[in-house]
C-alpha cells in the first residue's frame, strides 16, 4: 500500500499543472512580498514562469487569480494581465478572457468566486461575472452578468438556469 501511495505522490509531483501553480504562486510571492529583489531572482523567476506558459500553451500572468485555481485540461488559457478573478476557479481548455473596447471603454473583466469556466469560453470587456455562476462551454460573454448564482450559455451569453457553479466546483 505504501509504494501506491508514493506512485501517487511522485505522479502528482511530475503533473504539469502542479508545477504550474506552484511557479505561479511563487512567482507572485517574489512579486508581491519581495519588492526589493527586483534584480536578478525576480527575473530568474518571471523568466521560469514565462517558460513554463509558453511550454502548456498558457499565458496567466501572476495576480489575476485568487486562490484555488483548477485547471482542467491543458490546451490553449489566455488571460488579460488586467483581469481579476476570484477564488476556487475552474477553467477548462480554449478559454480566452481578454480586453476588448467597446463604445469608448476598455477594460478588462472582473470575475466573482467559485466560477466555473467550460470548455472555449471567450470572456471580454469591461464586465463583470457575479460569485457562483457556471459558464456553458463556447459562450462569448461580452456583457456584465454581476448577480451572479447562474448558468449562461451562448452566443451571446444569456442566462439559461439558476443552478449554481456548486456541482462543478470540487470542494476540498
Amino acid at each position: 500500500m505504501t509504494g501506491i501511495l508514493h506512485r501517487s505522490r511522485l505522479l502528482y509531483l511530475k503533473d504539469r499543472r502542479f508545477r504550474f501553480y506552484k511557479s505561479l504562486r511563487f512567482t507572485e510571492y517574489i512579486i508581491n512580498c519581495h519588492p526589493g529583489y527586483g534584480g536578478i531572482l525576480k527575473q530568474l523567476v518571471l523568466l521560469r514562469h514565462t517558460r513554463l506558459c509558453n511550454k502548456y500553451m498558457w499565458t496567466i500572468p501572476p495576480n489575476t487569480f485568487g486562490k484555488g485555481l483548477s485547471i482542467v485540461h491543458t490546451g490553449t488559457i489566455v488571460v488579460s494581465p488586467h483581469a481579476h478573478i476570484g477564488e476556487n476557479c475552474r477553467i477548462h481548455v480554449d478559454v480566452n478572457i481578454g480586453n476588448a473596447v467597446s463604445h469608448g471603454l476598455s477594460g478588462a473583466p472582473t470575475l466573482g468566486d467559485n466560477v466555473y469556466i467550460g470548455p472555449g469560453v471567450k470572456i471580454f470587456g469591461p464586465i463583470e461575472i457575479g460569485d457562483n455562476t457556471a459558464i456553458g462551454a463556447n459562450a462569448v460573454v461580452n456583457k456584465t452578468f454581476s448577480d451572479g448564482n447562474c448558468t449562461i450559455a451562448g452566443i451571446p451569453a444569456t442566462v439559461i438556469s439558476y443552478n449554481t457553479s456548486e456541482i462543478y466546483i470540487g470542494k476540498g
